[in-house]
Protein backbone atom coordinates (compact mmCIF):
# COMPACT_ATOMS: atom_id res chain seq x y z
CA UNK A 1 0.00 0.00 0.00
CA UNK A 2 2.86 2.40 0.87
CA UNK A 3 4.48 1.75 -2.52
CA UNK A 4 1.18 2.43 -4.29
CA UNK A 5 0.75 5.78 -2.49
CA UNK A 6 4.33 6.75 -3.35
CA UNK A 7 3.70 5.93 -7.04
CA UNK A 8 0.47 8.01 -7.15
CA UNK A 9 2.22 10.92 -5.44
CA UNK A 10 5.06 10.84 -7.94
CA UNK A 11 2.63 10.94 -10.86
CA UNK A 12 0.83 13.92 -9.30
CA UNK A 13 4.09 15.86 -8.91
CA UNK A 14 5.14 15.22 -12.47
CA UNK A 15 1.75 16.32 -13.80
CA UNK A 16 1.88 19.48 -11.68
CA UNK A 17 5.36 20.40 -12.93
CA UNK A 18 4.35 19.79 -16.54
CA UNK A 19 1.35 22.08 -16.16
CA UNK A 20 3.60 24.82 -14.80
CA UNK A 21 5.90 24.60 -17.81
CA UNK A 22 3.04 25.02 -20.23
CA UNK A 23 1.93 28.44 -19.03
CA UNK A 24 1.45 31.26 -21.53
CA UNK A 25 4.58 33.02 -22.79
CA UNK A 26 5.10 36.66 -21.98
CA UNK A 27 4.58 38.99 -24.91
CA UNK A 28 7.77 40.21 -26.65
CA UNK A 29 8.59 43.88 -26.31
CA UNK A 30 8.34 45.84 -29.53
CA UNK A 31 9.78 49.08 -30.80
CA UNK A 32 7.13 51.50 -31.98
CA UNK A 33 9.21 54.62 -32.46
CA UNK A 34 12.37 55.13 -34.52
CA UNK A 35 13.91 57.06 -31.65
CA UNK A 36 13.12 54.58 -28.89
CA UNK A 37 15.28 51.47 -28.69
CA UNK A 38 13.79 48.83 -26.39
CA UNK A 39 15.80 45.63 -26.14
CA UNK A 40 15.08 41.96 -26.43
CA UNK A 41 17.79 40.25 -24.48
CA UNK A 42 19.16 36.95 -25.67
CA UNK A 43 20.53 34.01 -23.78
CA UNK A 44 21.72 31.12 -26.01
CA UNK A 45 19.56 28.03 -25.45
CA UNK A 46 21.18 25.08 -23.72
CA UNK A 47 22.27 22.30 -26.06
CA UNK A 48 20.29 19.08 -25.50
CA UNK A 49 21.80 15.65 -25.88
CA UNK A 50 22.45 14.43 -29.45
CA UNK A 51 19.36 13.22 -31.24
CA UNK A 52 18.67 9.51 -30.95
CA UNK A 53 17.11 9.43 -34.44
CA UNK A 54 17.56 11.74 -37.46
CA UNK A 55 13.88 12.71 -37.64
CA UNK A 56 13.33 13.42 -33.94
CA UNK A 57 10.90 16.24 -33.18
CA UNK A 58 12.59 19.02 -31.26
CA UNK A 59 10.89 21.21 -28.68
CA UNK A 60 12.72 24.55 -28.37
CA UNK A 61 13.68 25.75 -24.93
CA UNK A 62 11.83 28.72 -23.51
CA UNK A 63 13.97 31.85 -23.86
CA UNK A 64 14.98 33.48 -20.59
CA UNK A 65 16.31 37.02 -20.51
CA UNK A 66 19.77 37.57 -19.11
CA UNK A 67 20.20 39.72 -16.04
CA UNK A 68 21.81 42.47 -18.13
CA UNK A 69 22.79 42.55 -21.79
CA UNK A 70 26.52 42.73 -22.58
CA UNK A 71 25.70 45.45 -25.10
CA UNK A 72 23.14 48.23 -25.11
CA UNK A 73 22.32 51.60 -26.62
CA UNK A 74 20.71 53.85 -24.02
CA UNK A 75 17.16 54.73 -25.13
CA UNK A 76 17.01 58.01 -27.02
CA UNK A 77 20.80 58.40 -27.27
CA UNK A 78 20.85 57.63 -30.99
CA UNK A 79 17.99 59.44 -32.73
CA UNK A 80 17.19 58.23 -36.23
CA UNK A 81 14.74 59.22 -38.94
CA UNK A 82 13.07 57.12 -41.62
CA UNK A 83 12.77 58.73 -45.05
CA UNK A 84 10.69 57.60 -48.03
CA UNK A 85 12.81 57.00 -51.14
CA UNK A 86 10.21 55.59 -53.56
CA UNK A 87 6.53 54.60 -53.54
CA UNK A 88 4.10 52.68 -55.70
CA UNK A 89 6.26 49.59 -56.27
CA UNK A 90 4.84 46.09 -56.62
CA UNK A 91 6.54 43.63 -54.26
CA UNK A 92 10.11 45.00 -54.45
CA UNK A 93 12.31 41.99 -53.81
CA UNK A 94 15.94 43.08 -54.05
CA UNK A 95 17.96 46.29 -54.00
CA UNK A 96 21.32 46.90 -55.69
CA UNK A 97 23.37 50.11 -55.63
CA UNK A 98 25.39 51.29 -58.62
CA UNK A 99 28.66 53.23 -58.20
CA UNK A 100 27.07 56.31 -59.83
CA UNK A 101 24.30 56.50 -57.21
CA UNK A 102 21.51 54.75 -59.12
CA UNK A 103 19.43 52.23 -57.20
CA UNK A 104 18.22 49.14 -59.06
CA UNK A 105 15.26 47.20 -57.65
CA UNK A 106 13.43 44.06 -58.78
CA UNK A 107 9.66 43.71 -58.64
CA UNK A 108 8.25 40.21 -58.28
CA UNK A 109 6.07 40.39 -61.45
CA UNK A 110 9.26 40.59 -63.53
CA UNK A 111 10.39 44.22 -63.74
CA UNK A 112 13.76 45.80 -62.97
CA UNK A 113 13.25 49.43 -61.96
CA UNK A 114 15.74 52.24 -61.45
CA UNK A 115 15.82 55.18 -59.05
CA UNK A 116 17.97 57.97 -60.44
CA UNK A 117 18.56 61.40 -58.90
CA UNK A 118 16.00 60.54 -56.23
CA UNK A 119 13.24 59.70 -58.74
CA UNK A 120 11.76 56.34 -59.70
CA UNK A 121 11.87 56.06 -63.46
CA UNK A 122 8.44 55.19 -64.89
CA UNK A 123 9.80 52.66 -67.41
CA UNK A 124 11.64 49.53 -66.27
CA UNK A 125 15.04 48.74 -67.74
CA UNK A 126 13.95 45.12 -68.23
CA UNK A 127 10.82 42.98 -68.10
CA UNK A 128 11.54 39.28 -67.70
CA UNK A 129 9.20 36.37 -68.59
CA UNK A 130 8.71 35.15 -65.03
CA UNK A 131 6.12 32.93 -63.41
CA UNK A 132 5.04 35.13 -60.50
CA UNK A 133 3.31 32.30 -58.68
CA UNK A 134 3.13 32.36 -54.88
CA UNK A 135 6.57 33.23 -53.58
CA UNK A 136 8.16 32.87 -57.02
CA UNK A 137 8.82 35.45 -59.70
CA UNK A 138 11.67 37.91 -60.16
CA UNK A 139 13.69 37.74 -56.96
CA UNK A 140 17.40 38.31 -56.49
CA UNK A 141 19.51 41.04 -58.08
CA UNK A 142 23.24 41.75 -57.90
CA UNK A 143 25.50 44.11 -59.82
CA UNK A 144 28.86 42.91 -61.10
CA UNK A 145 31.84 44.22 -59.07
CA UNK A 146 32.95 45.77 -62.38
CA UNK A 147 29.48 47.08 -63.22
CA UNK A 148 30.76 50.53 -64.17
CA UNK A 149 32.83 48.91 -66.93
CA UNK A 150 30.70 45.96 -68.11
CA UNK A 151 27.10 46.86 -67.13
CA UNK A 152 26.39 43.30 -65.97
CA UNK A 153 23.37 42.62 -63.75
CA UNK A 154 22.62 39.20 -62.30
CA UNK A 155 19.07 38.08 -61.59
CA UNK A 156 17.31 35.02 -60.22
CA UNK A 157 13.74 34.29 -61.25
CA UNK A 158 11.05 31.62 -61.46
CA UNK A 159 9.76 30.38 -64.80
CA UNK A 160 7.48 27.62 -66.00
CA UNK A 161 8.71 24.78 -68.24
CA UNK A 162 6.53 21.85 -69.32
CA UNK A 163 4.04 22.64 -66.61
CA UNK A 164 6.61 22.70 -63.78
CA UNK A 165 8.14 25.66 -61.95
CA UNK A 166 11.89 26.15 -62.15
CA UNK A 167 14.36 28.83 -61.08
CA UNK A 168 17.33 30.17 -62.98
CA UNK A 169 20.21 32.57 -62.51
CA UNK A 170 20.96 34.81 -65.49
CA UNK A 171 23.22 37.67 -66.46
CA UNK A 172 21.92 40.76 -68.26
CA UNK A 173 23.89 43.62 -69.79
CA UNK A 174 22.74 47.21 -69.34
CA UNK A 175 23.15 49.44 -72.38
CA UNK A 176 21.71 52.88 -71.94
CA UNK A 177 18.32 52.42 -70.29
CA UNK A 178 17.80 48.81 -71.37
CA UNK A 179 19.08 45.60 -69.78
CA UNK A 180 19.06 42.65 -72.16
CA UNK A 181 21.30 40.08 -73.84
CA UNK A 182 20.35 37.44 -71.28
CA UNK A 183 22.93 34.74 -70.60
CA UNK A 184 21.62 31.85 -68.49
CA UNK A 185 24.24 30.80 -65.95
CA UNK A 186 22.42 28.10 -63.95
CA UNK A 187 19.13 26.64 -65.12
CA UNK A 188 16.50 24.19 -63.90
CA UNK A 189 16.94 24.85 -60.20
CA UNK A 190 13.90 23.21 -58.54
CA UNK A 191 11.11 25.73 -58.06
CA UNK A 192 7.65 25.86 -56.50
CA UNK A 193 4.99 28.26 -55.31
CA UNK A 194 6.88 28.35 -51.99
CA UNK A 195 10.48 28.02 -50.80
CA UNK A 196 12.38 29.39 -53.79
CA UNK A 197 15.13 31.16 -51.85
CA UNK A 198 16.20 33.71 -54.45
CA UNK A 199 18.85 35.99 -52.88
CA UNK A 200 21.92 36.92 -54.96
CA UNK A 201 25.02 38.71 -53.69
CA UNK A 202 28.67 39.08 -54.60
CA UNK A 203 31.10 38.17 -51.84
CA UNK A 204 34.39 39.88 -51.03
CA UNK A 205 36.06 37.08 -52.99
CA UNK A 206 34.40 38.25 -56.21
CA UNK A 207 32.22 35.13 -56.44
CA UNK A 208 28.45 35.21 -56.89
CA UNK A 209 26.41 33.52 -54.14
CA UNK A 210 22.78 32.44 -54.44
CA UNK A 211 20.26 31.01 -51.99
CA UNK A 212 17.80 28.31 -53.03
CA UNK A 213 14.84 26.88 -51.11
CA UNK A 214 13.81 23.25 -50.86
CA UNK A 215 10.97 23.89 -53.36
CA UNK A 216 8.55 22.18 -50.93
CA UNK A 217 10.49 18.90 -51.34
CA UNK A 218 12.36 18.94 -48.08
CA UNK A 219 14.56 15.88 -48.70
CA UNK A 220 16.21 17.72 -51.62
CA UNK A 221 17.93 19.97 -49.08
CA UNK A 222 20.08 16.99 -47.96
CA UNK A 223 20.91 15.77 -51.47
CA UNK A 224 24.19 17.05 -52.86
CA UNK A 225 23.07 16.12 -56.37
CA UNK A 226 20.24 18.69 -56.14
CA UNK A 227 20.56 22.49 -56.18
CA UNK A 228 17.51 22.91 -53.94
CA UNK A 229 17.88 23.89 -50.29
CA UNK A 230 21.40 25.23 -50.75
CA UNK A 231 23.67 28.23 -50.85
CA UNK A 232 25.43 28.16 -54.22
CA UNK A 233 28.75 29.74 -55.23
CA UNK A 234 29.73 30.45 -58.82
CA UNK A 235 32.11 32.51 -60.91
CA UNK A 236 30.63 35.57 -62.66
CA UNK A 237 30.71 33.66 -65.97
CA UNK A 238 28.64 30.83 -64.48
CA UNK A 239 31.47 28.33 -64.08
CA UNK A 240 32.15 26.41 -60.86
CA UNK A 241 34.98 27.82 -58.70
CA UNK A 242 37.86 25.40 -58.32
CA UNK A 243 37.95 25.94 -54.55
CA UNK A 244 34.28 25.13 -53.86
CA UNK A 245 33.92 22.64 -50.98
CA UNK A 246 32.46 19.91 -53.19
CA UNK A 247 34.56 19.51 -56.36
CA UNK A 248 32.61 20.05 -59.56
CA UNK A 249 29.55 21.34 -57.66
CA UNK A 250 28.02 24.78 -57.15
CA UNK A 251 26.99 23.74 -53.62
CA UNK A 252 28.62 25.86 -50.91
CA UNK A 253 26.39 24.78 -47.99
CA UNK A 254 23.29 22.60 -47.73
CA UNK A 255 20.47 21.47 -45.47
CA UNK A 256 18.59 24.78 -45.86
CA UNK A 257 14.81 25.11 -45.90
CA UNK A 258 14.33 28.57 -47.39
CA UNK A 259 17.27 30.97 -46.97
CA UNK A 260 16.58 34.50 -48.16
CA UNK A 261 19.42 36.66 -46.84
CA UNK A 262 23.17 36.92 -47.45
CA UNK A 263 25.69 39.32 -45.91
CA UNK A 264 29.41 39.35 -45.14
CA UNK A 265 30.88 40.83 -41.98
CA UNK A 266 32.81 43.96 -42.99
CA UNK A 267 35.75 43.13 -40.71
CA UNK A 268 36.02 39.34 -40.50
CA UNK A 269 34.65 38.55 -43.98
CA UNK A 270 32.42 35.81 -42.52
CA UNK A 271 29.23 34.96 -44.42
CA UNK A 272 25.81 34.98 -42.69
CA UNK A 273 22.40 33.95 -43.93
CA UNK A 274 18.80 34.15 -42.72
CA UNK A 275 16.49 31.18 -43.11
CA UNK A 276 12.76 30.57 -42.76
CA UNK A 277 11.83 27.89 -40.24
CA UNK A 278 9.06 25.28 -40.54
CA UNK A 279 5.37 26.16 -40.76
CA UNK A 280 3.84 22.82 -39.83
CA UNK A 281 6.11 20.29 -41.49
CA UNK A 282 6.60 17.26 -39.24
CA UNK A 283 4.55 19.06 -36.60
CA UNK A 284 7.17 21.81 -36.21
CA UNK A 285 6.66 25.55 -36.16
CA UNK A 286 8.62 28.77 -36.30
CA UNK A 287 12.35 28.49 -35.40
CA UNK A 288 13.52 31.01 -38.02
CA UNK A 289 17.30 31.19 -38.12
CA UNK A 290 20.35 33.40 -38.39
CA UNK A 291 23.29 31.26 -39.52
CA UNK A 292 27.03 31.66 -39.81
CA UNK A 293 27.83 29.88 -43.07
CA UNK A 294 30.73 27.45 -43.25
CA UNK A 295 31.95 26.06 -46.59
CA UNK A 296 30.52 22.57 -46.95
CA UNK A 297 28.40 22.91 -43.81
CA UNK A 298 25.17 20.94 -43.37
CA UNK A 299 22.51 23.09 -41.66
CA UNK A 300 20.25 20.19 -40.84
CA UNK A 301 16.95 20.65 -42.65
CA UNK A 302 14.86 18.50 -42.51
CA UNK A 303 16.81 16.23 -40.17
CA UNK A 304 16.93 18.75 -37.31
CA UNK A 305 15.69 22.20 -36.39
CA UNK A 306 16.41 24.45 -33.40
CA UNK A 307 19.95 24.12 -32.00
CA UNK A 308 20.27 20.47 -30.93
CA UNK A 309 24.06 20.38 -30.66
CA UNK A 310 24.24 17.44 -33.06
CA UNK A 311 27.83 17.34 -34.40
CA UNK A 312 26.59 16.30 -37.85
CA UNK A 313 24.96 19.71 -38.36
CA UNK A 314 25.72 23.39 -37.88
CA UNK A 315 23.54 25.07 -35.26
CA UNK A 316 22.10 28.56 -35.86
CA UNK A 317 23.57 31.52 -34.01
CA UNK A 318 20.05 32.73 -33.25
CA UNK A 319 16.54 31.38 -33.73
CA UNK A 320 13.08 32.77 -33.16
CA UNK A 321 11.78 30.03 -30.85
CA UNK A 322 8.00 29.81 -31.11
CA UNK A 323 7.79 33.30 -32.61
CA UNK A 324 7.86 33.77 -36.39
CA UNK A 325 10.07 36.35 -38.07
CA UNK A 326 10.07 35.08 -41.68
CA UNK A 327 13.51 36.68 -42.13
CA UNK A 328 14.58 37.98 -45.53
CA UNK A 329 17.25 40.39 -46.80
CA UNK A 330 20.10 41.49 -44.57
CA UNK A 331 23.03 43.90 -44.40
CA UNK A 332 25.82 45.06 -42.12
CA UNK A 333 26.11 48.76 -41.38
CA UNK A 334 29.34 50.32 -42.67
CA UNK A 335 30.69 53.85 -42.74
CA UNK A 336 30.32 56.62 -40.19
CA UNK A 337 26.89 58.10 -40.94
CA UNK A 338 25.22 55.57 -38.63
CA UNK A 339 28.32 55.22 -36.47
CA UNK A 340 26.63 53.80 -33.32
CA UNK A 341 25.48 50.87 -35.48
CA UNK A 342 28.72 50.35 -37.37
CA UNK A 343 29.39 46.63 -37.81
CA UNK A 344 25.88 45.68 -36.66
CA UNK A 345 23.67 43.34 -38.66
CA UNK A 346 20.09 44.10 -39.73
CA UNK A 347 17.57 41.83 -41.44
CA UNK A 348 13.97 42.28 -42.54
CA UNK A 349 11.10 40.30 -41.06
CA UNK A 350 8.09 39.60 -43.25
CA UNK A 351 5.52 37.99 -41.00
CA UNK A 352 7.23 39.54 -37.97
CA UNK A 353 6.78 42.99 -39.54
CA UNK A 354 9.92 44.54 -38.11
CA UNK A 355 13.58 45.26 -38.75
CA UNK A 356 15.78 42.98 -36.67
CA UNK A 357 18.97 44.47 -35.19
CA UNK A 358 21.76 42.07 -34.19
CA UNK A 359 25.09 42.68 -32.51
CA UNK A 360 27.65 39.90 -32.82
CA UNK A 361 30.60 39.06 -30.60
CA UNK A 362 34.02 40.26 -31.79
CA UNK A 363 34.77 36.88 -33.39
CA UNK A 364 31.36 36.84 -35.11
CA UNK A 365 30.42 33.47 -33.64
CA UNK A 366 27.78 34.49 -31.10
CA UNK A 367 24.90 36.94 -30.73
CA UNK A 368 25.38 39.25 -27.75
CA UNK A 369 22.39 41.53 -28.31
CA UNK A 370 19.32 41.74 -30.54
CA UNK A 371 16.16 43.79 -30.75
CA UNK A 372 13.15 44.51 -32.94
CA UNK A 373 12.73 47.90 -34.60
CA UNK A 374 9.51 49.41 -36.02
CA UNK A 375 7.29 46.39 -35.24
CA UNK A 376 4.07 46.87 -37.20
CA UNK A 377 4.91 50.41 -38.36
CA UNK A 378 5.76 49.63 -41.99
CA UNK A 379 4.28 46.14 -42.36
CA UNK A 380 6.24 43.36 -43.99
CA UNK A 381 9.92 44.16 -44.52
CA UNK A 382 11.78 42.21 -47.20
CA UNK A 383 15.14 43.52 -48.36
CA UNK A 384 17.75 45.48 -46.42
CA UNK A 385 20.75 47.15 -48.01
CA UNK A 386 23.57 49.50 -47.12
CA UNK A 387 23.58 52.47 -49.48
CA UNK A 388 26.71 54.28 -50.70
CA UNK A 389 25.32 57.40 -48.98
CA UNK A 390 25.77 55.74 -45.60
CA UNK A 391 22.02 55.23 -45.06
CA UNK A 392 20.40 51.86 -44.30
CA UNK A 393 17.70 51.04 -46.87
CA UNK A 394 14.81 48.64 -46.58
CA UNK A 395 11.75 47.70 -48.63
CA UNK A 396 8.17 46.83 -47.74
CA UNK A 397 6.38 43.80 -49.15
CA UNK A 398 2.76 44.54 -48.34
CA UNK A 399 1.41 43.87 -51.84
CA UNK A 400 2.61 40.26 -51.96
CA UNK A 401 -0.77 38.78 -51.02
CA UNK A 402 0.15 38.28 -47.37
CA UNK A 403 0.20 41.85 -46.16
CA UNK A 404 -2.12 44.81 -45.77
CA UNK A 405 -1.02 47.56 -48.14
CA UNK A 406 -0.60 51.01 -46.67
CA UNK A 407 -0.77 54.31 -48.57
CA UNK A 408 2.13 54.46 -51.02
CA UNK A 409 2.99 50.76 -50.82
CA UNK A 410 5.13 49.15 -51.66
CA UNK A 411 7.89 51.52 -50.62
CA UNK A 412 11.64 51.86 -50.38
CA UNK A 413 12.71 53.61 -47.20
CA UNK A 414 15.99 54.54 -45.60
CA UNK A 415 17.26 55.18 -42.08
CA UNK A 416 19.38 58.27 -41.51
CA UNK A 417 20.50 60.05 -38.33
CA UNK A 418 17.63 62.04 -36.79
CA UNK A 419 15.72 63.79 -35.64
Amino acid sequence: MRKLLFFIGTLFCLAFLGACRQGPASPSPAITSPSTLSTLRFTPPPAPSPLPTPMATLVPPSPTPSASPPFSIPPGSFPIRVEVVATGLEVPWALAFAPDGRIFVTERPGRIRVIENGQLRPEPVAVLPVAATGEGGLMGLALDPNFAQNGHLYVMYTYRAQGALRNRISRLTLRGNTAGEETILIDEIPGAGIHDGGRLAFGPDGKLYATTGDAAQRELAQRLDSLAGKILRLNPDGSIPADNPFPGSYVYSYGHRNPQGLAWHPTTGQLYSTEHGPTGEMGLCCLDELNLIRPGGNYGWPRVTDAPGDPRFVDPLLHSGQDTWAPAGMAFVTGERLAPWKGHLFFGALRGQHLHHVVLSPDGRAVIFHEELFRGEFGRIRDVGMGPDGALYFTTSNRDGRGRPMPGDDRILRIVPGP
